[in-house]
């Protein structure tokens, strides 16, 4: 696919955003994690991770667990706990190939949010594992990130979006069911509450 009025220039796309970002917000950017960014990491339940493979092609996958979750070693590692999913692992896979990933951290009603990337590897430390256990259920691998920048954003896009906001909620039925989903896009041979039952019987096995 071709666009027309593509940048390739940086100044030109400096231009286009108006000038240089303020040597303030530059400054923003941190090695490690210092106090109030491990407090912000104690506050979040939920972040998304973004990989890419060898082949350059990008992925962006959530995780989700309870406030905490991600374990921080020291200033400059956390492990994140893979818990029960699809088994797709293409953010594994990625990293295993590439060994590079982002993450951005988000904390129900905040605005801010929280960026951190670095290097990244896939492992199965037992001692790491038990203590990245929820209800008796260790997981079998997490990812080990070597963190290289961390940067918080300000809350412009969560205002702008209102997304925590009662006015941003939406009715779910709104939208095609995950179960309607699945039946829509592949050849199954299941009925709507057949396939229903198949993701209700996975989301009673969180862990």
């Amino acid at each position: 696919m071709s666009w027309s009025h593509v940048i390739t220039d940086p100044a030109q796309l400096q231009d286009a955003l108006g000038g240089p970002p303020d040597p303030m917000i530059e400054a923003v950017k941190q090695p490690a994690l210092d106090t109030h960014a491990r407090a912000f990491l104690a506050l979040s339940p939920f972040c998304l991770i973004s990989t890419h493979g060898a082949d350059g092609r990008a992925d962006v996958s959530p995780r989700g667990d309870a406030p905490g979750f991600a374990l921080v070693l020291d200033d400059r590692r956390l492990v994140i706990p893979e818990r029960l999913g699809n088994r797709l692992a293409d953010s594994l896979r990625n990293i295993m190939k590439t060994g590079q990933i982002g993450m951005l951290f988000l904390v129900p009603g905040f605005g801010e949010s929280m960026r951190i990337n670095g290097r990244a590897q896939v492992i199965a430390d037992p001692e790491l594992m038990e203590r990245m256990a929820f209800n008796g259920r260790v997981p079998k691998v997490g990812i080990a990130v070597e963190i290289e920048e961390v940067f918080v954003h300000c809350a412009r896009c969560m205002l702008r979006s209102g997304l925590w906001t009662d006015a941003a909620r939406r009715d779910r039925k709104e939208w095609i069911s995950l179960a309607g989903l699945m039946i829509a896009q592949q050849e199954t041979g299941m009925t709507l509450d057949e396939m229903q039952e198949v993701v209700d019987d996975d989301y009673r096995t969180l862990y």
